[in-house]
């Protein structure tokens, strides 16, 4: 097994277990099914650090993962997904504790960067999709349109938006670290796998 997959494997499974476990010790009211795991890594949120380490260390894999697939395609739009996801992380979203002031400018910047996170990340499936072949061409068209489907769900549906975003992570990461192969015939020269 690759280093880079090794390393990927526990990021995720760290992150899922962060991402749930968190949720048992945040603030009062929190809630797994309506609140997103931005709001574990919210202004004033107990521990919103941890859940922040994991927003980067995604973003920082994302990056090395399409990077090493060695089709420039992926690695830029990569490079804009898990630098959005990074920023999502340097800058936290709104307090949702009454008690804690709000910095606006982090806030503003952690939507503009959700917002690239989830749109850099359907660009990146559907585009794989569109250069691959067979199941890799299926699975990259997929992901996008669930990734548009649950962003749409999430805006419809508040009352379960914590539960559609983990859904949603669990399925893009999941297919990003473990299930996509890029086509050999799109790969530049060169060897930069991280073995």
């Amino acid at each position: 097994m690759k280093k880079i997959t090794i390393v990927s494997l526990l990021i995720f499974i760290f992150f899922l277990i962060a991402s749930n476990g968190l949720a048992i010790i945040s603030f009062p009211g929190y809630s797994i099914l309506s609140n997103t795991t931005s709001h574990l890594g919210a202004q004033g949120s107990p521990y919103s650090w941890i859940m922040n380490i994991f927003f980067i260390s995604l973003g920082l894999m994302a990056i090395l993962v399409t990077y090493s697939t060695r089709i420039r395609y992926h690695q830029v739009v990569g490079a804009v997904f898990g630098l959005s996801l990074i920023l999502t992380g340097v800058f936290p979203h709104a307090p949702l504790v009454d008690s804690v002031p709000v910095n606006h400018l982090q806030d503003q910047i952690h939507s503009l960067s959700a917002t690239s996170t989830g749109f850099s990340f359907t660009l990146l499936a559907a585009g794989h999709g569109f250069i691959s072949t067979g199941p890799q061409r299926i699975a990259g068209i997929v992901m996008a349109i669930v990734a548009v489907i649950i962003s749409i769900a999430m805006g419809i549906f508040p009352a379960i938006t914590g539960l559609l975003q983990r859904v949603m992570f669990v399925g893009a990461f999941g297919w990003l670290f473990f299930c996509m192969k890029p086509p050999r015939n799109r790969q530049l020269n060169g060897k930069f796998d991280f073995d």
